[in-house]
C-alpha cells in the first residue's frame, strides 16, 4: 500500500514537473495562456510556468518563412491573359498578434498576395507586365506588407516567379522580335556600306591629288627640259650665226642638214608610204651629218651646265632669242 502510494506521488511529481518547466527551442517563441487567456510570450531557452494554471497556447516559428502563391489567370489593361504566380518571404515578428489576430496565418497571406496580384497586373498593359517585373513586385510588397503588419508579420519581398501569355501573343512577340532585329541587320548593313562608300570616295580624293601632284611634277620637269632645250638651241643657233658670219661651211651643213633629215623622216613615217625612196645621195647626207656632228660637239663643249633647282616650286624662267 505504501508502495503504491509512493508511485502515485512520483507520477504526480514528474507530471508537476513537466507542466511546470518548459524549454523553447531557437527559432521559436511559444505563447502562455492562463485559463485560455493569453499572458505572456516565451523566449527561446527554458522557463518554468504555474502548474494547471498556465499552459502553453500557440507555437509560433519565428524564422523567415517562404509561401507559394497560387498560379492564376489574370486579365490585363489591354484585355491579354496571362498566368501568373509567385512567391512571398514573411517573417512573425509579433508572435502575439500573429497567433491571436488572424487564423491560418499562411493562408491569409497567399489569399492576400493573389487578390493583390490581379490588382497589380490588371491595371498595367501586357508589355508593362512583361518588362517592369520589379515595378510589380516593389507594389505587391507595400501593399501586402501594410496589410500583415496588425498581424505582427514582415513581408521581406515577393517575387514574381512565372509569367506566361497566351500562345498567340507569344507568337505575335516572337515575330515581332524577328522583324526588329530583322531592322538592326539592315539598318548595321547600310551603315557599313556608308562607311564603305565614304572610304571609297577619301581613296579616290587622295588618288585625284597624288595624281594631280604627278603631273604637276611631270610638267615642271617637262618645262625644265624644254628650258634647257631652248637654251641649248639658242646657243647653237647663236654660234652657228657667228660660224655663217665667218664663212664657216659647217654650219650651213647643219641647217641643210637638218631641214633634210627632217623631211626624210617625214617621208618615212607617212601612213599612206608603202615604198620609202632612198635618194641616191647618201654620201651628202652622210657628209652632212658628219658636219652636224661635229658642229654639236662643239656647242656641247662650249655650253656650261645649268645650277640644279633648290626648289620644285620655282617658276620657268623665259627664253631669250
Amino acid at each position: 500500500m505504501e508502495l503504491a502510494t509512493a508511485i502515485v506521488l512520483l507520477v504526480l511529481a514528474l507530471v508537476i514537473l513537466f507542466a511546470a518547466i518548459k524549454i523553447v527551442p531557437q527559432g521559436r517563441e511559444f505563447t502562455v495562456e492562463r485559463f485560455g487567456r493569453y499572458t505572456r510570450t516565451l523566449k527561446p531557452g527554458i522557463s518554468f510556468l504555474t502548474p494547471f494554471v498556465e499552459g502553453i497556447g500557440r507555437r509560433v516559428n519565428m524564422m523567415e518563412q517562404v509561401l507559394d502563391v497560387p498560379r492564376q489567370e489574370v486579365i490585363t489593361k489591354d484585355n491579354a491573359v496571362v498566368q501568373v504566380d509567385g512567391i512571398v518571404f514573411i517573417q512573425v515578428m509579433d508572435a502575439a498578434a500573429a497567433a491571436y489576430r488572424v487564423d491560418n496565418l499562411n493562408y491569409a497571406i497567399a489569399q492576400l498576395a493573389m487578390t493583390n496580384l490581379r490588382t497589380v497586373v490588371g491595371s498595367m498593359e501586357l508589355d508593362e507586365v512583361l518588362s517592369q517585373r520589379d515595378q510589380i513586385n516593389s507594389r505587391l510588397l507595400h501593399v501586402i506588407d501594410a496589410a500583415t503588419s496588425p498581424w505582427g508579420v514582415k513581408v521581406a519581398r515577393i517575387e514574381i516567379k512565372d509569367l506566361q501569355p497566351p500562345p498567340d501573343i507569344t507568337s505575335a512577340m516572337a515575330r515581332q522580335m524577328k522583324a526588329e532585329r530583322e531592322r538592326r541587320a539592315v539598318i548595321t548593313e547600310a551603315d557599313g556600306e556608308k562607311a564603305a562608300a565614304i572610304a571609297r570616295a577619301e581613296g579616290a580624293k587622295q588618288a585625284a591629288i597624288l595624281e594631280a601632284e604627278g603631273r604637276r611634277e611631270a610638267a615642271y620637269r617637262d618645262a625644265e627640259a624644254r628650258e634647257r632645250e631652248a637654251e641649248a638651241e639658242a646657243k647653237a643657233t647663236a654660234m652657228v650665226s657667228e660660224a655663217i658670219a665667218r664663212g664657216d661651211v659647217n654650219a650651213i651643213n647643219y641647217f641643210v642638214a637638218q631641214k633634210y633629215v627632217e623631211a626624210f623622216a617625214r617621208l618615212a613615217d607617212s601612213p599612206q608610204q608603202r615604198t620609202v625612196i632612198v635618194p641616191s645621195e647618201m654620201s651628202a647626207l652622210v657628209g652632212s651629218l658628219a658636219g652636224v656632228g661635229e658642229l654639236v660637239k662643239t656647242v656641247r663643249e662650249d655650253t656650261p651646265r645649268p645650277p640644279p633647282r633648290s626648289g620644285r616650286g620655282s617658276a620657268v624662267p623665259p627664253t631669250g632669242g
